[in-house]
């Protein structure tokens, strides 16, 4: 199959949308030019009507029936793919399935579709812009209740809309530089071109703060990251398995148990959290544990909070952070609370032995998780993509506000206006299309 996917447009492609598996119900979507040529190979109903739904048999081509299948056709461009689509509703055992497919793929001009093919198949068609097929991934990637919301607000147009408008306010400015660069015997007015430096300073003020979010997006969207640190045998692994309820990590008194990152994904009133419990770390270690503890600091490096782990019975000795990590967001535990002789009121005391003090911990966790995602808008980025074609946008803008050639002026904009359309895929969408559609599942 061609790798530039746009070329093969012609094919009628198919796939099962839903989960693998046994089901109740499974269906198999189509999506081309030769629909009608399936639905009537394969049921022998011809002329369907657009969003009415059939009842027939699913014939083989020898005519023995597979099963019996509700039928529903959408007439392009009304339909998922811009496409004519029909989607076969069949029960769900993997031999009907099977036996399905296999159906379709001796129809001629019907294949396989690829990953994510249905998909590009509606931004290639205008039925979506690429923000919005990414949302659509995301919502099916979706664990946790404030990733759906994020998701479907995307999926919706939230940031398509955004950008899009950034773009036309900036290609009006350009479309009226231009058009005095191309009739130079008409004085560009000043107070009109001060007043397009103006509208420009404030789209620019505007991306720029769209970019410093702290990137809730993309924390939202991947997970938040909690990592929990400290030297051998302070009841980090103890820890773990007591904030999550499971034993999740092997718990030994021999120093150096722990040589791997050990993740855990949670959903914690909705926000997605990824809690690792991390190696022991110390100086003298063996090859095998000082790549743990090198692992270690590098996932606390990475996470967006630190549970830094301290011995409760050596109160108050502290064990110091390795470098680099004091402008981490960190919280202190100390652990062991029921072998402390006091409990001050102003520490974190848990002991994992016997969960005192971890619905505490929780309630200090979760304050973090809604100060760090106070913002709740859905126009938020989620991809490092955006993020970069936004600072790209940024830079450009800038150049423009201090050239005063209106022909650098208006290439600088042209550039911003670019950068924006890669996000949508406006211009340029087809160099972004492998990258973006190979994550999806075949049926999408």
């Amino acid at each position: 199959m061609p790798e530039n996917l746009s070329y093969c447009l012609t094919d009628t492609i198919y796939a099962l949308s839903s989960g693998l598996g046994k089901g109740g119900v499974a269906v198999i979507r189509v999506s081309g030019s030769r629909v009608l040529d399936v639905v009537s190979r394969l049921t022998g109903l011809t002329h369907p009507e657009p969003r009415y739904a059939y009842f027939k048999p699913v014939r083989t081509s020898s005519g023995s029936v597979i099963d019996h299948a509700l039928i529903l056709y959408f007439k392009g461009p009304h339909s998922f793919t811009g496409e004519d689509v029909v989607e076969f509703q069949v029960h769900g055992g993997r031999g009907v399935i099977q036996a399905i497919l296999t159906a379709l793929g001796e129809i001629p001009g019907c294949r396989p579709a690829d990953r994510g093919e249905f998909s590009r198949r509606a931004v290639i068609n205008g039925k979506m812009d690429l923000t919005e097929a990414e949302g659509l991934l995301d919502l099916i990637n979706a664990e946790t209740e404030r990733q759906r919301v994020q998701a479907l607000g995307q999926m919706e147009g939230v940031l398509g809309r955004l950008y899009d408008n950034w773009r036309d306010r900036l290609c009006h400015h350009m479309a009226y530089i231009e058009a005095f660069i191309d009739f130079p015997e008409e004085e560009i007015p000043p107070e009109k071109l001060a007043g397009i430096d103006e509208d420009i300073q404030s789209l620019r003020t505007a991306i720029q703060n769209h970019l410093n979010d702290g990137r809730i997006g993309e924390k939202l969207r991947e997970g938040f990251q909690i990592a929990i640190i400290g030297v051998p045998n302070v009841g980090k692994s103890s820890l773990i398995n007591a904030l999550t309820h499971k034993n999740v990590a092997i718990v030994s008194q021999t120093a150096g148990t722990t040589r791997d990152v050990v993740e855990v994904h949670l959903d914690v009133d909705g926000f997605p959290v990824i809690l690792a419990d991390t190696a022991g770390l110390r100086e003298r270690a063996d090859e095998i544990e000082s790549e743990g503890i090198r692992r270690a600091v590098q996932k606390a490096d990475e996470a967006d909070l630190i549970l830094h782990v301290q011995d409760g019975t050596l109160y108050p000795a502290v064990e110091p952070l390795p470098p680099g990590l004091s402008l981490k967001t960190v919280l202190t535990v100390w652990n062991k609370a029921d072998k402390m002789r006091e409990q001050p009121s102003d520490v974190m005391c848990v002991s994992a032995l016997t969960e005192s003090g971890i619905p505490e911990l929780w309630a200090q966790i979760r304050t973090v998780l809604e100060r760090d995602f106070g913002r709740r808008d859905n126009g938020m980025i989620t991809r490092e993509r955006y993020r970069t074609a936004l600072a790209e946008c940024v830079r450009s803008l800038d150049r423009a506000l201090t050239v005063s050639d209106l022909e650098l002026k208006a290439e600088e904009l042209r550039l911003a206006a670019r950068a924006l359309g890669r996000i949508t895929g406006r211009i340029e969408a087809e160099d972004l299309l492998d990258v973006i559609f190979r994550d999806f599942c075949i049926g999408k």
